[in-house]
């Protein structure tokens, strides 16, 4: 049980970082990003509503009594910076070496940890009437 509880500090630690530390780029109309939500049709308001959905998703996440809700979040958002990179941007964007879809990846695997360990949780929420 300890390591299950370690590993899913890590797992919220990870992808609460990895999404804290791109709302810099986000909020601040980076090249970067302005680039890559221009290539994929919905700057800016897709850059700043991609940008609030990741704050609120690390901050769930960060709270063991929300961070189910957080996951579940953060698996929606990466789920449309998955699609995009492997449907428009591709890997590799402006030089990255695939970095930010690596990020996208260990956000998503993070928050499908959480999700799991939080299983019984998130059962006892859809089953309530």
């Amino acid at each position: 049980m300890k390591t299950q509880t370690t590993l899913l500090w890590i797992s919220r630690i990870v992808a609460a970082i990895i999404m804290l530390q791109t709302l810099f780029f986000k909020f601040t109309a980076a090249p970067e990003s302005v680039y890559i939500f221009t290539k994929v049709g919905i700057e800016p308001w897709g850059r700043i509503g991609s940008g609030i959905a990741e704050l609120l998703a690390s901050l769930l996440i960060i709270f063991p009594k929300t961070s189910i809700y957080g996951a579940i979040l953060a698996v929606g958002v990466m789920a449309g910076a998955i699609a995009s990179h492997l449907f428009i941007l591709g890997i590799e964007v402006m030089g990255d070496h695939g970095q930010l879809f690596i990020y996208a990846l260990l956000v998503t695997i993070s928050s499908l940890y959480i999700i799991w360990v939080s299983k019984n949780q998130l059962l006892l929420l859809l089953n309530r009437k």
